[in-house]
């Protein structure tokens, strides 16, 4: 057994006799003596072999990534390393066994590698031994422990809800299981627990809490992977207040014990209008100021154009100012900005900038003195300031300068990234109409409980409802949402008509849960943390690959292991499956 981990010998144990174990980082042949960094998943030790010593025979063979044990006397390094908390010492070798050999790495195993992020994958399990990844999994290890301590401490008791269960119509698209014992039927891998610790409050228990690997077949992107995991909760005889108390309190306590950061509570709140209005987006990155401003009103008796016509459809001009960037973006960089906002729908991005105590650009020469007033007023404009406008659509202008104002930050350098900006937005809609399927799409979930004074509205008008929903936002990404939960069956069923849900699919697809909110169900509500998103942003990382241990590439694709796969002919056919014609 070794009698240390490789981060622990210190000055004050210089004397001792040791037995270190790990992998060579490097090896250095000085050829009077050979060093060797020994790492383990704790830190590194520098072994010691001088000339005298019969043992520098052995370590002519050995290459980085060999697996040894070490045992010598801790003595101090003449030449000392600050950089390393083990720097003062190092381990004069008396003994040294290799555990086993290594081919050579397919990438440098260290905090910075130059590995395509294909190989790394490739070899996740070298990658893994670098200690930047190790430190992230040590987090995310921190992360969890602190979530089970507090959850117990506050008597929620921890649940494992079926993998194996139901699809459901409304969402992402479900990953399917075919069933063997019953043919042509199928099973779905969950997108969250939601009806099941649902159906737990309805059974008794009165504070669930899961930490439960979740999946949804979407398109991926950096921040998503098809399997996931949640902190997930639900508590019975609770309203939103005491559910974002006890959220508020669990993150106060992750931040605490994970990164000894202290955070303040209660975190302000925005509701889902205002962050919308005045970010342009629902996760708004409230680390830096730039709201948008409305200038429709200033623009209401125009004769440009192009304004003119896009307030008579019924849109806005809204604008962003970029305090002091002025003289940042040239022409051409403005190009760039509006192929971005153009990324989010906007047909155009038009300009001004406050220089010499006036405002000019492009669209100066076809406004009158009063709207440049206007602008200037609206916006704060002062010498040196870029104002972006867009004229579309609300919507879709509040999407584009929402886009450009977290890409402006970014460039102007306002975002600090110690700095967590946790935020509560809150009274969502409940519904939301989607073109596309010509029908309105719950922007939560279906079992979402309608706010008590717009419960007459549902029918009359749907897109106008709100909602007891909410979300956890911090650096401008959504880190968890819940909302109260549909207690009434009756109150379920106008729901599920109100998505366009036939009574005939609500049987099928939710019967079960219809018939168990007749038996007496109490009023509860919970929420989901983003487990892998809450690593992101404690590690300092915006690729949630870094915080898997074995991820998926943005594809879906496993490169390690090579899922997905094909599967033989007999085990499809024991499925009652065979592959269509374009596929043989």
């Amino acid at each position: 057994m070794h009698t240390h981990h490789n981060n622990a010998l210190r000055q004050e144990n210089i004397g001792e006799r040791v037995v270190l174990k790990g992998f060579v980082a490097k090896k250095r042949d000085l050829g009077n003596l050979v060093f060797i960094d020994l790492r383990d998943s704790e830190g590194i030790t520098q072994l010691a072999f001088y000339k005298d010593n019969d043992l520098r025979s052995i370590t002519t063979g050995i290459k980085n990534e060999y697996v040894l044990e070490a045992e010598g006397v801790v003595r101090e390094r003449s030449s000392k390393n600050p950089d390393m908390p083990t720097g003062d010492i190092e381990v004069d070798v008396d003994r040294l066994e290799v555990l086993n050999t290594a081919k050579q790495p397919p990438l440098l195993i260290q905090n910075d590698t130059d590995a395509l992020e294909e190989t790394r994958l490739r070899y996740r399990y070298l990658d893994l031994r670098r200690p930047k990844l190790q430190e992230l999994m040590k987090l995310r290890h921190r992360i969890t422990k602190a979530t089970r301590d507090f959850l117990s401490e506050e008597d929620f008791l921890e649940f494992e809800t079926p993998i194996l269960t139901k699809s459901t119509p409304e969402g992402a698209r479900d990953y399917i299981v075919p069933s063997r014992l019953h043919k042509h039927t199928f099973y779905a891998l969950p997108q969250s627990p939601q009806i099941f610790k649902q159906l737990l409050m309805i059974s008794g228990f009165e504070r669930y809490y899961q930490i439960a690997r979740c999946f949804r077949d979407e398109d991926l992107r950096s921040d998503r992977q098809p399997e996931f995991t949640q902190i997930d909760i639900e508590m019975a005889f609770v309203d939103e207040e005491k559910v974002l108390d006890v959220s508020e309190r669990l993150i106060k306590r992750i931040m605490k014990d994970a990164r000894g950061i202290d955070v303040k509570t209660p975190f302000p709140r925005i509701s889902y209008e205002d962050a919308m209005r005045l970010y342009g987006t629902d996760k708004p990155d409230l680390r830096f100021g730039m709201a948008i401003t409305d200038l429709s009103a200033v623009f209401k008796d125009t004769a440009f154009k192009i304004f003119k016509g896009v307030l008579s459809e019924g849109g806005a001009i809204q604008a962003i100012n970029a305090e002091g960037a002025a003289k940042e973006y040239s022409r051409k960089q403005i190009d760039a900005l509006e192929t971005e906002a153009k990324k989010f729908g906007a047909k155009g991005l038009a300009y001004l900038k406050y220089e010499d105590g006036a405002l000019a650009g492009p669209p100066a020469k076809f406004l009158e003195e009063e709207e440049l007033a206007g602008v200037a007023e609206a916006t704060a404009a002062g010498e040196g300031d870029l104002i972006l406008i867009v004229a579309d659509t609300v919507k879709t202008s509040r999407r584009a300068l929402g886009h450009l104002r977290n890409v402006l930050a970014e460039a102007l350098g306002l975002i600090d990234a110690d700095i967590f900006d946790f935020t509560w937005v809150v009274n969502w809609p409940l519904f939301e109409y989607d073109e596309e399927e010509g029908r309105y799409l719950a922007l939560h979930h279906p079992f979402t409980r309608v706010r008590d004074e717009d419960k007459d509205r549902i029918e009359k008008a749907p897109g106008e409802v709100l909602a007891y929903g909410y979300d956890l936002v911090a650096q401008g990404q959504e880190l968890g949402g819940g909302s109260m939960r549909i207690h009434e069956m009756s109150m379920q069923r106008r729901v599920f008509e109100a998505l366009g849900i036939d009574e005939a699919t609500q049987q099928s697809r939710f019967g079960f849960l219809l018939e168990a909110l007749e038996y007496g169900t109490p009023p509860h509500g919970g929420i989901a943390f983003g487990l892998d998103r809450i690593v992101m942003m404690l590690g300092g990382t915006d690729n949630i690959r870094d915080v898997i241990p074995f991820p998926k590439t943005q594809s879906g694709h496993c490169l390690l292991t090579g899922a997905p796969d094909d599967v033989d002919t007999a085990q499809l056919e024991a499925l009652a499956l065979k592959k269509s014609n374009h596929e043989k």
